[in-house]
């Protein structure tokens, strides 16, 4: 239970994908995280790509930054969403600004692309996207995952595993 102490926001809207949101959430709640879904409705179920519901804990108005040690942008449609919050690029700005790990798979590389924090950052998506990240700025890659610093990438659904492991290791400072 290395994460018993850490608390993380996991973004959430319509049109996630599903295992890019829950994956993470459960593995780091194996590891003693607790894990608050966030959205911008508090109380509201969200419902992901394939169907899975999520429902949101607390509202964007309602968490602080400052509260938590991390946060996660799940992909699917919902960055593209999700990205036009102030709230939101609020949050990942803060987060960046901290060195708080911020773990982005498949299209959530639009909400750090917004939030204006990939300039010179080495960070891998779906190469959907590729064009867009290195047009903010970034370094793009074609691997399972990309650890830089504290932002934490990985590609696709078949990356999870990897994703999910990397993203506790910064969590827990082992990287």
């Amino acid at each position: 239970m290395r994460l018993s102490d850490k608390k993380i926001i996991a973004l959430v809207s319509d049109d996630f994908e599903d295992l890019e949101l829950w994956y993470p959430i459960y593995r780091l709640r194996e590891e003693g995280a607790e894990v608050h879904l966030v959205a911008e409705e508090k109380g509201k179920t969200y419902i992901g790509k394939y169907g899975v519901p999520a429902k949101s804990d607390y509202s964007f108005e309602e968490v602080n930054s400052q509260d938590y040690d991390g946060i996660l942008v799940p992909g699917g449609w919902s960055p593209d969403k999700l990205r036009r919050y102030s709230k939101v690029l609020e949050l990942i700005r803060e987060m960046n600004n901290d060195r708080k790990p911020i773990g982005q798979i498949c299209h959530a590389g639009w909400v750090l692309i917004s939030a204006g924090i990939l300039k010179g950052v080495t960070v891998t998506s779906t190469p959907g996207i590729r064009d867009d990240m290195e047009n903010a700025g970034a370094l793009w890659v074609d691997e399972a995952v990309v650890v830089d610093g504290h932002i934490i990438s990985a590609r696709r659904p078949p990356d999870l595993p990897s994703y999910g492991k990397a993203y506790c290791d910064v969590l827990a400072g082992e990287k």
